[in-house]
């Protein structure tokens, strides 16, 4: 499974392809807003930061003909900006659009396998099952992705399974086991991947042995 890693923070973004983890990276409005930066040089210096991978800039639109013409800027600032839309019927014509002009997409806030069958028969390079916020209302997001990957297998269609909302480190163990293509995760939660009580534990006895001998490596 690909990570992408959902923030418009540079620095954590910075930290994390350094050291191998990123596949690409996600922003919205709301995260840009807590950057408090301007929008467009934001998704720009995290384009420049991470060439080649894909970096989904989100429209602010809600009605077509401005979804496009805000894709149009948005596609324009780097070769690798993945232009994601609303799971609206504007947004899914704007997706079909996008497609036939091969900008890539990422149809985002999906909540149903009927909303994932549509966005990938509108050529969507990404759907976005919304996770978290569907276990906030007591449904199975994780079932959704599971219903997802049937359909998509079904029809051979090539739109990838980007599980987002995630909220914890079982959320993203659980969608690799569903069929998700990728997850897009939080800073702190990406991290907390690598977390084990009996790793902590073992270092500790390792290190300790070790300086028991008075030996070094350097």
């Amino acid at each position: 499974m690909k990570f992408f890693v959902d923030t418009a923070d540079i620095s954590e973004i910075r930290e994390l392809h350094e050291a191998g983890l990123l596949d690409g990276v996600t922003t919205n409005p709301s995260l840009v807003a807590k950057s408090g930066r301007d929008f467009k040089e934001v998704v720009k210096e995290i384009c420049d930061l991470l060439p080649g991978l894909p970096v989904s800039a989100e429209v602010t639109a809600t009605d077509y003909e401005t979804m496009m013409a805000e894709a149009d800027v948005l596609a324009a600032i780097a070769d690798n900006v993945v232009v994601k839309v609303p799971l609206t019927l504007a947004g899914l014509k704007a997706c079909k659009a996008l497609s036939d002009k091969g900008v890539k997409t990422n149809v985002t806030l999906c909540f149903s396998a009927n909303q994932a069958l549509l966005a990938a028969k509108v050529g969507a390079t990404y759907i976005s099952p919304f996770l978290g916020r569907l276990d906030d209302i007591n449904l199975d997001g994780m079932q959704l992705i599971q219903d997802i990957r049937v359909i998509y297998d079904n029809y051979d269609f090539s739109t990838q399974i980007l599980a987002a909302s995630i909220r914890s480190a079982n959320h993203v163990s659980d969608a690799a086991l569903a069929g998700a293509d990728v997850a897009t995760i939080p800073p702190a939660v990406l991290k907390k991947l690598a977390d084990h009580p009996l790793t902590d534990k073992g270092l500790a006895a390792f290190v300790k042995d070790w300086e028991s001998t008075g030996q070094s490596i350097l």
